[in-house]
C-alpha cells in the first residue's frame, strides 16, 4: 500500500536535489514497489494500491518532461497535481506489464476524497489556517481509507488492474 502525501507552498528540494513533492508522492512509492517487484511476482497473488488525487487535474493533464522537477514554474498545486498525475500514470503501466507477464500482481489506484488530516500543516500559519477551516468539509480518516482497504483485501477487485478508484468504484481519469 503506497500512501504518500505532501505539499510544499514553496519549492524545496531533497538531499539528492530533486524536487520535494515530487519525491514523497511520486519517486518514493515508485522506487519502493520497483525494489519489491520479484518479490511480489515470487509471492503472487500480489496487490500493489497507490494512493493517488483528484488532485491531478492541478497538473493540466499532462507532464512537462523539460521541467519535471519545476525549477522554472513552481505552483504547490501544480507539483502536487504532476505528482498524483505520475501516481496514475505509473499504476496503470504497472498493472499493464504485470498482465502482460501473467505475473498475478494486480496494481491499483484510487482518490481518497478530501481527508480531514494534518496535510498541508507543514506550511505555516497561513496554511495551517485554512486547513483547520476547511475540516469542516472533509471526510474521516476511515471514510478516506475505505477505497484504499478495498482493493487491497476485496475479492471483488483481485484480478483487476491498472485501474483508478474513487469510493470503491472505477473511474476514468481525464
Amino acid at each position: 500500500f503506497n500512501n504518500a502525501g505532501g505539499i510544499q507552498l514553496r519549492r524545496s528540494t531533497t538531499v539528492d536535489g530533486l524536487e520535494m513533492t515530487f519525491a514523497v508522492n511520486h519517486l518514493g512509492p515508485f522506487l519502493l514497489t520497483t525494489l519489491l517487484r520479484e518479490r511480489l511476482r515470487s509471492s503472487a497473488p500480489a496487490r500493489v494500491v497507490c494512493t493517488a488525487s483528484g488532485a491531478y487535474r492541478f497538473s493540466g493533464g499532462s507532464l512537462d518532461f523539460d521541467d519535471l522537477q519545476a525549477e522554472s514554474d513552481y505552483t504547490a498545486f501544480g507539483a502536487y497535481g504532476r505528482s498524483k498525475l505520475c501516481n496514475i500514470l505509473f499504476t496503470a503501466e504497472l498493472g499493464r506489464r504485470e498482465c502482460e507477464a501473467e505475473s498475478r500482481v494486480s496494481a491499483t489506484c484510487f482518490h481518497p476524497g478530501f481527508v480531514g488530516t494534518d496535510f498541508g500543516k507543514n506550511n505555516g500559519l497561513i496554511a495551517r489556517t485554512l486547513v483547520t477551516l476547511g475540516s469542516a468539509f472533509t471526510r474521516s480518516s476511515e471514510k478516506g481509507a475505505e477505497t484504499g482497504v478495498y482493493l487491497c483485501t476485496s475479492p471483488d477487485v483481485a484480478d483487476q488492474t491498472g485501474g483508478y478508484y474513487f469510493n470503491m468504484k472505477p473511474r476514468q481519469p481525464r
